[in-house]
């Protein structure tokens, strides 16, 4: 094989994102290496620098001729950009929250960013993987670092505890989801590339056979760990208490959305012969989780806490594009991951503002926030009413989204199940942002009776108002001005030749029944 036909096969101009990410993850690496602890005050910004590129040049490949890359073991589609970006642009924010964190933890910052920007790039492989060896490789990449993040503030014994359940729970998700791929790669006859394994196991007419339906409940064993879905939520609640407050930011957007990029792709690629058992799968983790999620909620009493409940019952609602298997319900699943991303990480930028400025989360100590602090309570409204699917924000115009895909594709009980949940997701949502706003003052909570006297020129404070302002922004104006997040969503969607098979049959075969009982 000669070198120019070699690099036509390589294309490792696809990877040039992941590329920028690595330079910048060696950068910061030496220049902590050689400057020490004087370079904190701007490593952050160097950091957001080589992430604002790396989605430049995503910006860059879309729509690209030649997406596959290495072989067929990575593919640069516009699906994977889309995923791509989202966790790039929640390393970005996760970073400008994490600045005065971790400097008031006593830890360091440089070695911080340096495992963040590896489990981005964990993230963002695991996007675009469409390999075996490479999935994992991608998988373990993110959840190492994930591991040694959680337990990043190592004076802290519930980071500490945090970190050991969230390593014991995940090296068994691991060990499960490995199996499963093992199994594929037996049935396939020794294939690794996920198209080759589909095909091989079509013309080996093992498509019902008792082993890839094994496979299959291993694998998604393991995704649900992932996107936190129930009953593979267990280390949730744990890890999102004791974890540094911008890693569980970073874990409830860009790991999640990783974890879904990764479902998309492994599912329908692989399992389009079990399409319809895959699809009840997640149906029932989808009602285990707005359920569970939703009503547990109900009574915490940590914002934290709250919000690792809150997360796995948005996982339930993102599942419902998925089990739609539609080209709306796919893009209904960007659309929301893209919102959510602004939603929740607004939340948490709000929920550090306050413990940095109080030490606490208890939801209690929230009370009449608003006269002493009017713009961490604002931001923090609009965020949980977001969340909560209030219109007109752009969490309302999401769920709106998703509903209306499972309505169209038939899922009519798990719309309603979700529409349900929704309003009690209202509930306890409204009754932070009651506290904050409606209390009088002599109702005030000690915490806030004594709450600093408001200054944003402290060391590290700029970056976190500075990442309040532009998620509060992002968050409001999504849901007012968000045709143009529609049509990303769609092209990303409908310029995806893995999706448009899949999208066509379900359509044919909903279109078949159709007629079928017309003429009955």
């Amino acid at each position: 094989m000669d070198f120019a036909n070699l690099t036509s096969q390589l294309n490792a101009g696809t990877i040039l994102p992941e590329g920028i990410v690595i330079v910048t993850l060696l950068g910061v690496l030496i220049v902590d290496l050689i400057l020490g602890r004087t370079s904190s005050r701007w490593i952050g910004y160097v950091a957001i620098a080589g992430l604002m590129a790396a989605i430049l040049a995503l910006y860059l490949q879309w729509d690209a001729t030649n997406p596959i890359s290495f072989t067929g073991s990575f593919i640069g589609d516009d699906l994977s950009i889309v995923f791509r970006g989202i966790i790039a642009l929640s390393a970005a924010v996760t970073i400008l929250m994490s600045i005065r964190y971790i400097e008031q933890s006593g830890t360091a910052l440089a070695e911080f960013i340096a495992i963040l920007l590896t489990a981005t790039l964990g993230g963002m492989f695991l996007s675009g993987a469409s390999e075996l060896v490479m999935i994992f490789i991608s998988l373990e990449t993110l959840s190492i670092s994930s591991y040694l993040l959680t337990g990043y503030t190592k004076r802290d014994p519930r980071s500490n505890e945090a970190a050991l359940k969230y390593l014991l729970i995940g090296a068994s998700s691991t060990g499960i989801f490995l199996y499963g791929v093992s199994l594929l790669y037996g049935l396939s006859g020794g294939q690794t590339e996920l198209n080759a394994i589909a095909n091989n196991i079509a013309a080996a007419n093992v498509g019902q056979s008792l082993g890839l339906v094994i496979a299959l409940i291993f694998v998604i064993a393991g995704i649900g760990f992932k996107i936190s879905a129930a009953p593979f939520h267990q280390w949730t609640p744990d890890v999102y208490e004791g974890a540094p407050t911008p890693v569980i930011a970073f874990l409830s957007v860009g790991s999640k959305a990783a974890g879904f990029a990764l479902a998309i792709r492994l599912l329908t690629t692989v399992f389009p012969l079990v399409a319809d058992e895959w699809r009840f799968v997640f149906t029932a983790l989808a009602i285990l989780s707005m359920v569970l999620g939703n009503v547990v909620a109900l009574a915490q009493t940590s914002m934290k806490r709250m919000l690792a409940y809150s997360s796995i019952a948005q996982a339930g609602f993102v599942m419902i594009g998925m089990i739609a298997g539609t080209q709306a319900g796919y893009a209904s699943m960007v659309f929301y991951l893209m919102v959510y991303l602004f939603m929740n990480l607004c939340g948490f930028t709000c929920i550090i503002l306050f413990s940095l400025r109080t030490g606490t989360d208890q939801i209690a100590e929230y009370s009449g926030l608003y006269q002493k602090d009017p713009l961490l309570t604002l931001g923090l409204s609009i965020s949980l009413l977001s969340l909560g699917g209030i219109p007109p924000l752009a969490g309302f115009f999401g769920k709106i989204y998703l509903f209306w895909a499972g309505w169209q594709a038939g899922l009519y009980w798990l719309v309603l199940l979700g529409l349900v949940t929704s309003v009690v997701s209202i509930y306890y949502y409204i009754r932070v942002v009651k506290m904050m706003v409606v209390k009088e003052p002599q109702e005030m909570s000690e915490v806030v009776k004594n709450y600093p006297e408001i200054s944003w020129n402290l060391p590290g404070f700029r970056p976190l108002q500075v990442g309040l302002i532009v998620t509060l922004i992002a968050t409001t104006i999504a849901g007012i001005l968000s045709n143009p997040l529609f049509t990303l969503a769609n092209n990303s969607i409908s310029h995806t030749a893995m999706l448009q098979g899949t999208a066509i049959e379900k359509t044919q075969i909903s279109s078949i029944s159709t007629d079928q009982a017309e003429e009955l």
